[in-house]
């Protein structure tokens, strides 16, 4: 009896491999990244980043033009792809003379860089921040305050100790 009832459970199981093939493969759907590809593009998109999926491609990034997403999508298809998933985000841009003002607000009001001489710049959100410092610490403790205000897209230091 237990030979029976094993051998029939063994081509049951057989039979619904058999049935039903996508079952015997965890992961039957191969994923693509032309990322490289859409860099070489030009497009003007922050973390510009595409991934192919069973056929589908999934654009993601930021832009602060819709145009650009727009034709971010059009360079897909131009490469071939039919089917495209837009998800970048448009953002409103961002307003360098509020940064730089509350960059240099925040750095004045920080107790731990008295004694620097800190200049801020801004634009398109990449901010520069330079002068002079004490320690690299200080560098440091600027750049992360920097950093934290809204609208920050990367930020870039030229310090002198």
């Amino acid at each position: 009896m237990r030979t029976t009832k094993s051998t029939l459970i063994g081509a049951a199981i057989l039979a619904a491999l058999v049935a039903f093939p996508g079952i015997s493969k965890a992961n039957d759907t191969a994923t693509v990244d032309i990322t490289p590809q859409l860099r070489r593009s030009g497009l003007d998109i922050d973390n510009l980043r595409g991934i192919e999926i069973g056929g589908i491609v999934i654009l993601r990034g930021k832009s602060v033009d819709a145009a650009s997403a727009l034709r971010a999508g059009e360079y897909v298809q131009q490469l071939g792809y039919t089917r495209v998933a837009n998800l970048i985000e448009v953002v409103t841009p961002p307003d360098d003379a509020h940064i730089r003002r509350t960059a240099e607000r925040e750095l004045a009001m920080q107790r731990s860089l008295e004694g620097c001489n800190i200049s801020v710049e801004s634009q398109r959100g990449i901010v520069t921040i330079a002068g002079k410092v004490n320690s690299p610490l200080q560098r440091d403790v600027a750049m992360d305050i920097v950093r934290n205000i809204d609208g920050v897209r990367a930020v870039k230091s030229d310090f002198s100790e």
